[in-house]
C-alpha cells in the first residue's frame, strides 16, 4: 500500500493576517519567518492572496508581498493565490510579475482570480469604473498571456518572454472550464466553498485539453488546518478563524482576535451553524497530528488532488509554524 500523501504535494496560502493589538508590519515579519519555515520544511509554494478592504488581511498590494517573500527565501516557489485580474490592466500584472521573474528567476507562480475579492465600493475605488466585469475574465487571460509571448502591440517590459506559470483559481464552475480549455493548472478554493470542490474538479478533468504549459490536468485544493498537539489546544486555536468567520457574517470584518476560551458565548444559534458550514467542513480540519493525518488523507483521496495548499488561521505566530511543521511531519513521514 502506497504512503498517501507519497504523489502530493503541498504548499503554504498566507493572507498576511493583521493581528488584533497590532499593524502590518509584523505580518509582514511574520509571513518572511513563516516562508523561511515552510522552505525548511519542505513545502513547495508560498503563495499570496489578493484582498482589499479587509482590516485582518496585509497582502491587498500582493506583487509587493510576494517580492519581500522571495527576498528572504531560496528556492521555495512565491506566487500568488490569487491575482484578482478584473482589478488590474493586464499590462501591468504582466510587468509586474516579469519583473519579479527577472529578480526570482524560476520561481514566481501566478495565480489568477476573477472575482473582485471586494465589495462593490472597493472595486469602484480599484478600478475608477465598473464597466470591466468578471465575464471579461477570458479576455483579460489572453491579453495577459500575449504580453508574456510578445505577440501584443504593446510589450511588456520586463515581462516579454517571462518565466512565470500561470495558474487559474477557482470557487465555482466558471474557472474549471476555463483552466480545462486552455490547459491549464487549476487551483480551487475548497477551503471556503467546499460544496463546489468534487463537481469544479471533475468538470476540469474531463474537458482537460493538453496544452504547451501541461499535458495533463493538474489541480490544488486549498486546505484550512489547525493542527496542535492535542485536539483541545487545536480547538482552542481554531476559535480565532471562527472569530474571524462570525465578523464577516455580522458584516463588520475584523483583524484576527486572539483564541478564546468560550466562542459560544460569542453567537447566536444561527451564527454558529453559519459558521460551522464554513469552518467545520471537509476542507477545514482541526485536531492533533493523528486527527489531521486521518481526515487530510480522506480529503486527498476524495479529491484526487496533486496539490495541497494549506491555509492556517492562527493568532500566535509560533503555534502557527508548529501547526505546519505537524502537517510537515505528516506528509514526509515514510
Amino acid at each position: 500500500m502506497s504512503h498517501p500523501f507519497s504523489n502530493v504535494t503541498f504548499s503554504v496560502l498566507d493572507l498576511a493576517p493583521v493581528l488584533e493589538g497590532h499593524e502590518p508590519g509584523l505580518s509582514f515579519q511574520n509571513s518572511a519567518d513563516l516562508a523561511q519555515h515552510a522552505e525548511a520544511l519542505g513545502y513547495h509554494r508560498y503563495w499570496l492572496a489578493e484582498h482589499h478592504n479587509m482590516p485582518g488581511i496585509a497582502s491587498s498590494a500582493t506583487s509587493l508581498i510576494i517580492s519581500h517573500i522571495a527576498s528572504h527565501t531560496s528556492k521555495i516557489r512565491v506566487g500568488s493565490g490569487g491575482i484578482m485580474l478584473p482589478n488590474h490592466a493586464p499590462l501591468v500584472i504582466a510587468e509586474q510579475f516579469g519583473t519579479l521573474d527577472a529578480l526570482y528567476p524560476d520561481r514566481i507562480d501566478l495565480g489568477l482570480g476573477r472575482a473582485p475579492g471586494s465589495d462593490q465600493a472597493t472595486a469602484y475605488a480599484l478600478r475608477r469604473t465598473l464597466n470591466s466585469s468578471a465575464d471579461d475574465f477570458p479576455n483579460q487571460v489572453e491579453e495577459l498571456e500575449a504580453y508574456f509571448a510578445g505577440e501584443a502591440r504593446v510589450k511588456a517590459v520586463p515581462g516579454m518572454g517571462a518565466n512565470v506559470p500561470l495558474w487559474l483559481l477557482g470557487s465555482s464552475d466558471f474557472s474549471a472550464r476555463l483552466a480545462a480549455e486552455k490547459g491549464l493548472p487549476f487551483a480551487f478554493a475548497s477551503h471556503f466553498s467546499p460544496d463546489y470542490t468534487i463537481p469544479a474538479l471533475r468538470l476540469y478533468r474531463d474537458r482537460f485539453k493538453p496544452s504547451n504549459q501541461l499535458s495533463k490536468p493538474n489541480a490544488m485544493v486549498g486546505v484550512n488546518i489547525i493542527a496542535a498537539e492535542t485536539e483541545e489546544k487545536a480547538k482552542w486555536l481554531a476559535t480565532s478563524q471562527q472569530q474571524q468567520f462570525l465578523s464577516l457574517i455580522r458584516g463588520a470584518p475584523s483583524k484576527l482576535m486572539p483564541p478564546i476560551d468560550n466562542i459560544d458565548d460569542e453567537w447566536s444559534i444561527y451564527e454558529k451553524a453559519s459558521v460551522e458550514k464554513s469552518v467545520n467542513s471537509k476542507s477545514t480540519i482541526i485536531g492533533d497530528k493523528e486527527q489531521v493525518k486521518e481526515k487530510l488523507a480522506a480529503f486527498i483521496e476524495e479529491t484526487e488532488a496533486n496539490e495541497v495548499i494549506v491555509n492556517s488561521q492562527i493568532y500566535d505566530h509560533e503555534a502557527r509554524k508548529n501547526s505546519y511543521q505537524i502537517v510537515a511531519d505528516i506528509f514526509n513521514e515514510k
